[in-house]
């Protein structure tokens, strides 16, 4: 016979055990929710370290980056100093002679067509601007340029200032996909893309490239040039790519522009 104490104190008994099921019961799930929660975080933060390590939320690199298929580019608008005072003859032809670790590289320039831009590169060889510098980029693929000129010899540098761009209906009226074709032979401003950007870097077309007419045409290469510009070309890209540092190093020893 149970007495009513004793059924009291199992009653009692029951409720606590209940209770404390349901308590492990309620860790097993909390835990369970945080291992969840563990994990979807370690995902969010490996995948925020990736971006990061990427460049993703890198606001400069994303801006300066380059689009190797289609556009010979240069570095960011640069730090504004005073662009060099008019002191050449604005009717005038003159001759940029680049002697290079490949072989010698010349193009005259019609400054009647390219005032600013002649007037620019001549202040700068003069200065010894362009010595010892590397030419940086050669693409083989959609375009067939060697871009030059960077101090820095990486594409981040320039001058200082920036110059207007100029003679850019010098090639025609562009096809409908907006392209004319630079023809082999053809010196080149090389700018970030957007109006009046160019500075010190300049490309070298050895093959005929479809581009925008938005890079200022201002030189012709000499046949002994090209063919210097060929053989670059003909030994690739250093990391066997379509767009990079040239297999062959390219270095201007010595930049000098004269008058004809």
């Amino acid at each position: 016979m149970v007495t009513s104490d004793q059924r009291r104190r199992q009653l009692a008994r029951e409720k606590y055990e209940r209770q404390q099921k349901r308590r492990a019961e309620a860790r097993q799930k909390s835990r369970k929710r945080l291992a969840v929660i563990g994990a979807a975080v370690a995902v969010v933060v490996a995948a925020l370290v990736g971006l990061v390590a990427g460049g993703v939320f890198d606001k400069d690199k994303k801006d300066e980056a380059a689009d190797p298929a289609a556009t010979p580019s240069a570095s960011p608008t640069p730090q504004q100093s005073p662009s060099p005072a008019m002191a050449i003859d604005a009717k005038a032809k003159y001759t940029f002679d680049l002697k290079t670790s490949a072989g010698d590289v010349k193009f005259e320039m019609d400054a009647a067509k390219t005032p600013q831009t002649v007037n620019s590169f001549k202040s700068l060889a003069d200065k010894n601007f362009f010595d010892n510098t590397k030419c940086h980029r050669l693409t083989t693929g959609g375009i067939f340029v060697l871009q030059c000129g960077d101090p820095q010899g990486t594409g981040m540098g320039g001058p200082g200032y920036t110059i207007a761009d100029e003679n850019l209906d010098a090639l025609g009226k562009p096809n409908a996909t907006g392209q004319v074709i630079y023809p082999a032979g053809t010196v080149a401003m090389a700018n970030t893309g957007q109006p009046g950007s160019g500075g010190s870097q300049f490309f070298l077309v050895y093959k005929d490239s479809p581009l925008a007419p938005s890079y200022t045409p201002f030189g012709k290469i000499d046949a002994a040039g090209l063919k210097v510009l060929e053989e670059v070309a003909k030994a690739g890209v250093a990391d066997g790519g379509q767009d990079g540092a040239p297999k062959t190093p390219v270095t201007i020893e010595k930049g000098t522009v004269t008058k004809n």
